[in-house]
């Protein structure tokens, strides 16, 4: 009787072969090969100089979450398996989404600017998150970790997603889910909004006049996901006219804001450059994705991240 041996995974690495995409691919039993001779392919990099594929490829590797330039490109096929980024940046966006809360809800945007002991300045009240409600729009990874997040702090977390289906994370009971077809009902009970879903053509503007108008005048909303998903006229004008307490984004529709576009320029809005997940931090937490894939894939397992053309994501 002889030992088995197994077969490296033969991976195109792209579009430039960085040591660290060969380590993380070589940690998972993989080995760097030409794209002809490949059944897999590692992409750190965009759709424009994404290769045509050789039908030995049967499984491609997308660095991010958000692969709307990829569907928009109509790359995504039914012919092989693709896989994204979801969740690997799960716990550093979630940080963000709350550092970004935080900062609305107790003033501290406007304290750093205005630089004066006189509390009337910092705004008409300083919030709290202890025993407010937050609609956390988006299940994933994302959302889930920023669910466990608003807990420690006190917390209730209403988890919007597509199907309803019930949110457990980590043993624990489940949190209150609801359908996005019910978005408008939990809304009336928010005290405030995160959006942690996919950008697609479904959540196009799913937050828009009507959504906006049934948040409260305390209310902020945070989008750390896509800025697909707020209608920007209505949201400026919201916050123009104080319906709603703040918004808070790192995202933004147009992207990049342009200069002199009006959220610049209004008190209630804290704008990021599209930063909740740290440049310097996507080497580290992607190479564990590629590695544990590259396992998986060479054992005949399940794929982390696995994307569904039909849903975009």
């Amino acid at each position: 009787m002889t030992d088995s041996v197994l077969i490296p995974v033969p991976v195109f690495i792209g579009p430039e072969p960085q040591d660290w995409l060969r380590e993380a691919v070589i940690a998972g039993g993989g080995v760097e090969v030409p794209l002809t001779a490949a059944q897999a392919v590692v992409w750190f990099g965009f759709p424009h100089n994404f290769p045509a594929l050789p039908r030995t490829v049967r499984w491609v590797q997308l660095p991010f979450a958000g692969i709307e330039s990829w569907m928009d490109a109509g790359l995504l096929d039914a012919s092989r398996t693709w896989t994204n980024g979801a969740g690997v940046y799960a716990d550093t966006v979630a940080e963000h989404a709350l550092a970004l809360l935080l900062m609305g809800v107790r003033g501290l945007h406007t304290a750093a600017t205005i630089q004066s002991w006189d509390p009337t300045r910092v705004g008409p009240a300083i919030g709290t998150l202890r025993g407010a409600i937050i609609g956390v729009l988006g299940a994933g990874g994302i959302g889930r970790a920023l669910i466990l997040m608003l807990r420690a702090l006190g917390a209730e977390a209403i988890a919007i997603n597509r199907s309803g289906r019930a949110v457990r994370i980590e043993g624990q009971p489940a949190i209150e889910t609801i359908p996005v077809e019910l978005l408008d009902s939990a809304l009336r009970r928010c005290d405030h909004l995160v959006l942690a879903a996919p950008g697609t053509a479904a959540t196009r503007n799913l937050v828009g006049a009507r959504q906006l108008g049934l948040l409260r005048p305390h209310s902020w909303i945070i989008n750390v996901a896509r800025g697909t998903l707020i209608d920007t006229e209505a949201l400026t004008l919201a916050l123009t006219e104080q319906r709603i307490g703040g918004a808070a984004l790192d995202v933004t529709e147009p992207e990049p804001l342009p200069d002199g576009h009006p959220l610049w320029a209004l008190p209630n809005v804290i704008i990021t450059p599209h930063v909740a997940n740290p440049p310097h931090g996507i080497a580290t937490l992607l190479a564990a994705r590629i590695t544990e894939n590259v396992v998986r894939f060479g054992a005949g397992r399940e794929l982390l991240g696995v994307v569904d053309p039909q849903l975009g994501y």
